[in-house]
C-alpha cells in the first residue's frame, strides 16, 4: 500500500471519484505519456467508455512496467472531445476506472477539447504516480 495522503477539505464541493489534493510518499515520480484507447494494433473501440477503459489499461501497463501498482497513481488528467458524453456515461465510465484502479481516487481533472490526433479518439489520459523506493 502506498504512503499518499489523498485530502478532500471541508467546505469544498463533494469529491466523488477523485481527491482535491494530494501529498505523496517518497519514491519515483512516474510522468505517463497520454493515453488513448487504442490496443497494440493501433484498432480502437467507438465508444467513450470503452476507449476509458483501455486508456486505463494502457495506465497501468505503464505504472506496472515501472514497478508500481495502481494506488501509486496521484493524479489523472482526462481530455475528451466529447464532454457531454462523458457525463452521461459517468457510472459506466466509473465502473471501467475501479476495474484497473480500485476505490482509489487521486486528484483529476476533465478537460474538453476539440479534437485528439487520432480523430477516432475521443478520450486521452494523462497520468502521473510516484513509484516507492525499492526496500
Amino acid at each position: 500500500m502506498s504512503d499518499h495522503r489523498f485530502f478532500d477539505p471541508e467546505g469544498m464541493i463533494p469529491a466523488r471519484g477523485f481527491s482535491h489534493g494530494a501529498v505523496v510518499g517518497e519514491g519515483r515520480t512516474l510522468h505517463i505519456a497520454g493515453q488513448t484507447g487504442h490496443y497494440p494494433d493501433l484498432t480502437i473501440d467507438a465508444g467513450i467508455v470503452e476507449q476509458f477503459a483501455q486508456a486505463c489499461r494502457s495506465v497501468i501497463q505503464v505504472i506496472d512496467v515501472a514497478g508500481g501498482r495502481p494506488d501509486d497513481l496521484v493524479s489523472m488528467t482526462i481530455f475528451t472531445t466529447d464532454v457531454q458524453a462523458y457525463r452521461d456515461n459517468q457510472g459506466p465510465i466509473g465502473a471501467a476506472y475501479r476495474e484497473v484502479f480500485g476505490k482509489h481516487f487521486p486528484p483529476m481533472a476533465l478537460i474538453g477539447v476539440s479534437e485528439l490526433l487520432d480523430p477516432q479518439a475521443v478520450v486521452e489520459l494523462v497520468c502521473v504516480a510516484e513509484i516507492p523506493l525499492a526496500p
